[in-house]
């Protein structure tokens, strides 16, 4: 059985809803973790190597980050096919929506969280408007990342708009922020804001 640390209105609460959506055996481990204040601290409960959340645990592994977290469940759970496996059509795009949300769009929206322009470098950092164009641009014609199919790779990009809708980080995307819509209207997202402060 999966063990999801978890602490209530923190990205660990995407993961209930993944789990729900997998309908993967699972239990949640509520843990303390430092607060924007600065008040709180690491759990000794909580094996994330920083104190923080999400984080699994499955038989002796510890999974932590988003997209790991993701990655390992739909492949660990393939029955509701939320993750294409490997060799399958579509492998390709989810892995790179997987690595692209870690590895650029979290940093440009954290930039732009910040008030710190975005350095153009060769690295992978590019301003947060370029994310929502290219964002844009995938969901033009497609009602979720990889077609017409809901994945979890819709959990955290879906997830992370309708927490920001409205907000200067997502100005006037109303593209998204439909998208945004479809994934938070789902059952099992309903059942993980239900079970989210337990």
């Amino acid at each position: 059985m999966i063990t999801l640390y978890h602490r209530a209105r923190t990205r660990s609460t995407r993961f209930i809803f993944l789990l729900e959506e997998l309908g993967a055996p699972y239990r949640i481990q509520r843990v303390g973790t430092r607060m924007h204040d600065g008040s709180g601290g690491p759990d000794a409960l909580n094996p994330h190597p920083h104190g923080k959340v999400p984080a699994i645990a499955d038989d002796g592994e510890v999974v932590f980050e988003s997209s790991a977290i993701a990655l390992y469940l739909t492949d660990k759970y393939p029955q509701n096919r939320l993750g294409p496996r490997a060799g399958e059509a579509g492998r390709g795009a989810y892995l790179s929506w997987l690595a692209y949300y870690t590895g650029v769009m979290e940093p440009a929206f954290m930039m732009k969280f910040m008030n710190v322009e975005t350095p153009r470098v060769t690295a992978g950092w590019v301003p947060s408007g370029e994310v929502i164009e290219v964002l844009g641009r995938a969901l033009a014609d497609r009602p979720f990342l990889l077609g017409e199919s809901f994945s979890a790779v819709d959990v955290l990009y879906g997830t992370t708009f309708a927490m920001f809708a409205g907000s200067p980080l997502l100005p006037d995307a109303p593209l998204l922020q439909a998208y945004a819509q479809r994934v938070v209207t789902r059952p099992a997202h309903a059942r993980a804001q239900a079970l989210d402060a337990g």
